[in-house]
Order: structure tokens, then sequence, then C-alpha cells
């Protein structure tokens, strides 16, 4: 694997990069951003086998971000990783641009499905997964979810089809940062026992520091972790992880950083390098 450090430096880069285009944007989704930073480098860190010079390669993994308002992320490691010009973050959420304000798989290399309206990304990840078990492909299918969209009766209807099918070339993660749109997860509807409700319904489970590198890495490293079951791995994360006035606060889902914000959160990203 790569060092750890290495892993850390790119989800700092993913941060740096989200300030930049949510601050010229004057856009949104931040902290869902944040939290998922050390998510993404992992993933494309050597867990994902993919290849940025032919995105469409037959055999490579599939990644579905069904929480697909947090695109700034996901367009970041992208140009970090060589799927995209470095450049076209500049015309992020812009009139006119194809780099989106939701995850968008018609203009951009490297994402495999449109998405944003939650609800839908597991449902689909479980079509993809099942093909590939029907038609003997090798390939896994990954699929990031947000907390707030497991309060979604589709999200449950898949955790059921999953384990009913056996396919153990699906990985569930999820982005349990506690906080969606409005509120705490708790207060809106509160998904616990969390883990224990995976487990009931037939996927092995593992819980996570969703912002260790190592031991993310670890653990998606490993999958299947049991043959013949989905895995879950549920990420516990801090909303806006990594700048201390953005750390687990809901105004966060929906502000942009202004000018002095901006140049504060990436002087606290460059001292916790």
């Amino acid at each position: 694997m790569s060092p750890p450090k290495e892993i850390t430096e790119l989800a700092m880069n993913i941060r740096r990069q989200v300030l930049r285009m949510t601050h010229r944007a004057r856009s949104c989704h931040v902290g869902s951003c944040f939290s998922m930073a050390d998510l993404l480098a992992v993933l494309y860190s050597g867990v994902l086998q993919v290849r940025s010079s032919e995105p469409n390669w037959p055999a490579r993994d599939r990644l579905i971000v069904s929480k697909g308002h947090a695109v700034a992320a996901v367009y970041a490691v992208l140009a970090e990783k060589g799927f995209i010009p470095g450049e076209k973050l500049e015309s992020f959420y812009q009139d006119g641009s194809t780099m989106p304000g939701h995850v968008t798989a018609s203009s951009v290399p490297g994402i495999e499905l449109s998405t944003g309206s939650l609800g839908h990304g597991l449902a689909v990840a479980c079509g993809m997964a099942f093909a590939a078990a029907v038609d003997g492909h090798s390939y896994r299918t990954f699929a990031l979810l947000s907390d707030g969209e497991c309060d979604e009766g589709s999200t449950w209807e898949s955790v059921l089809f999953a384990p009913h099918h056996h396919l153990d070339n699906l990985i569930a993660i999820v982005d349990y940062n506690k906080i969606q749109s409005l509120a705490r997860t708790d207060e809106i509807l509160s998904l616990e026992p969390f883990a224990a409700k995976w487990r009931a319904f037939g996927w092995s489970v593992r819980e996570v520091d969703g912002h260790d590198v190592a031991q993310i890495y670890e653990a998606l490293a490993t999958v299947p972790w049991n043959n013949g079951r989905p895995s879950c791995m549920v990420a516990h994360t801090i909303k806006g992880k990594g700048v201390s006035f953005m750390e687990d606060s809901v105004l966060w889902h929906y502000r942009p950083p202004d000018a002095v914000e901006l140049e504060r959160a990436l002087a606290e990203l460059e001292a916790g390098l």
C-alpha cells in the first residue's frame, strides 16, 4: 500500500481543492466533502482497480458516490489522480460548465453514475454487482453512502437484496458523520443500532475511524470479509473534519467559505500536515 503519509497528503489536497472550488463558485457541502475526504483518498490509493488513462477499462472496479451533493471532493480526487485536468476545477458550478454541482457521469471521466437523489446509489450498485456475478466478471462495486440517505426505504430494500443474492463483490461504505441537511441524524431519525442493523440483514460489517487512513486501508484491502456476503464499512467521521470552525457543525452543510474563512481554513490544513 501507499504509505499513510501519502494518503494523508492526498486527503489534504482534496480538502484544499474543495475549499477553493466552493469559495470560487459560492457553492456548498464543504462539511460533507471533508467528512469523506480520507475515504476517497484511501480508495484512490490502491484499493480501487482503475486506470486514469482508460476510465472505461472494462475490468475496472466501479465506485458509486451516492452522496452526490459532495461532488467537489469527487472532482478534486479525480483531478489529483489524473482523470481530469486540474484546471477544469476552476469551472466548477459555473454557468455552462461540464462540472455540475452534483456528481455527473456524462461529462466527467471516472464517474460511473450521476447521483444526488439520495437513496438510489446502493440500488444501482447492487445491480452492477449482480450483473458482474451473473456474467462472471471479477470487478467489484463500491458504494459510498451518506448516513442521512439511510433514512430512505430504497436503501434498506438494497440492503435486503445484496445478501439474498450473495453479492460478496459489493462493498458499501457509510460516511457516518451523524449530521444531515438540517440537524443531527439522531434528532431527525435515529439510525442506531446502526451497524447491528446491517449485520441483522446479512452483511459482513466493520466499524472504523473514518479519518484513520491506515485503519480504512486495512479494512478495504481485505474485502470481501466473508465469502458469499456483501461488506459494509461503517466509517465514523466528523463533518468538516480538518478545519476547527467547520467541524461537527450543520452550518457547513450549506455555507461556502468567504475570503477570510478560506485563508483561515487553508492555513489550518497546512498546519495539520
